[in-house]
């Protein structure tokens, strides 16, 4: 692993030649849009790309981001909010999660960690929550690959904080709002797999799993890769019902709060941890169903582990 830092803006991991990801921490983002930190772009070993950044339909898709439409009265998601009976409304509302602080930047024979400290704030500039984060890149082998993904979340809005969804608010099926994955264009009609099986279109859409895989294929070079999301049993309302499309984009996301909101009082924390195994290759049910005990086994506290190793 080797880690390039292009200092008050982006951290790049690569692995055997290739840009495994970038880590936009302080992305210059309309607000808008509201400006959170990004992975764009996301590579698989065989250096196939395999997500999205700004699509036309939906341009505060980005990559892999952890954004949320719903926190309380604000929109750290981006673009209009849903208001029931209204439909989509622009408001003054879009929040900002702000880069403040690395606290570390670290490799380590297969892994590379990233740790930082970030402030949510109102569009009006008011506090809101006060993050910890920490990514870390493991080279599982010579196809596979995981980034593990952590966050701590304290309110400090000095009230108390409703985290939900468009389907908390009204809106049927729309319970979107967590880890976010958006995929490549030609990954659109791919195939969606829950342990269960896979599935066609949008129908897996709501469906409450330990993790979800997308299995697509590249233009150019026609190669497949498949990508899946493992969620921590330690996560707020694990097993998470899902977010997932197919039909008219590729996306995955363990949705928390699909459903059901989350109270946050002020000054209390959250936490959630997350695997994403990227992969050459479709590797069928079994295969992908394999990927996933990879997933499984790297959620641990890898941040306590590689402060043991850590120099």
């Amino acid at each position: 692993m080797k880690v390039t830092h292009v200092v008050d803006e982006s951290i790049t991991v690569t692995a055997q030649d290739v840009d495994l990801f970038t880590y936009v921490y302080r992305p210059d983002t309309p607000v808008l849009e509201s400006p959170k930190p990004y992975v764009h772009p996301i590579r698989t070993l065989a250096g196939d790309e395999v997500s999205l950044f700004r699509p036309h339909d939906h341009v505060w898709h980005k990559g892999i981001a952890w954004s949320l439409p719903h926190v309380g009265k604000h929109n750290f998601w981006g673009g209009p909010t849903y208001v029931h009976g209204s439909f989509y409304v622009q408001q003054d509302n879009n929040g900002s999660a702000v880069h403040r602080e690395l606290t570390e930047l670290s490799t380590h024979e297969d892994l590379a960690y990233v740790a930082h400290r970030l402030d949510w704030s109102a569009q009006s500039g008011a506090p809101v929550i006060d993050e910890q984060r920490a990514l870390t890149a493991v080279l599982v082998d010579e196809t596979v690959w995981a980034l593990v993904f952590e966050t701590t979340m304290t309110n400090v809005s000095g009230g108390t904080l409703h985290i939900g969804s468009p389907t908390t608010k009204g809106r049927e099926n729309a319970g979107y709002g967590g880890l976010f994955w958006r995929g490549p264009r030609s990954f659109t009609g791919g195939t969606v797999q829950a342990p269960t099986g896979t599935g066609s279109g949008d129908d897996l859409r709501g469906v409450r799993a330990e993790w979800f895989a997308f299995r697509g294929r590249h233009d150019a070079t026609s190669r497949c890769s498949t990508i899946v999301m493992v969620d921590d049993a330690a996560n707020p309302q694990h097993p998470p019902q899902w977010f997932v499309r197919s039909a008219e984009f590729a996306c995955l996301c363990p949705a928390p709060f699909f459903s059901e909101e989350l109270a946050l009082p002020d000054r209390d924390t959250v936490r959630f941890r997350y695997a994403v195994v990227i992969a050459d290759g479709d590797r069928g049910d079994d295969g992908t169903a394999d990927l996933a005990e990879i997933g499984r086994s790297l959620l641990r506290p890898i941040a306590a582990q590689w402060q043991e190793v850590s120099p």
